[in-house]
């Protein structure tokens, strides 16, 4: 059960980060490859591109991550037993 609730705790925290970083990372884009800005096409593909691919990323990562970590404390913890 520890699992579960630090992978959803996991996955929350996944997605903001991948968000945060994924509008870092269309800005750059953005900047870099001089996108145009007419009508607000640079913002759309910032928030309507970049951020979901950063959510869809990030979570499933943090998810990874944090499931990885929960099974190896659980490990340790019957090894010490």
């Amino acid at each position: 059960m520890k699992a579960v609730v630090l992978a959803a705790l996991g996955t929350v925290v996944g997605l903001i980060l991948g968000v945060a970083l994924g509008i870092l990372a269309g800005i750059a884009w953005v900047s870099v490859f001089k996108t145009t800005d007419f009508e607000g096409y640079s913002a759309m593909l910032v928030f309507f591109t970049f951020a979901p691919v950063g959510a869809v990323l990030g979570g499933l990562i943090g998810a990874i991550w944090a499931a990885y970590a929960a099974s190896r404390a659980r490990i340790r913890m019957d090894s010490d037993a």
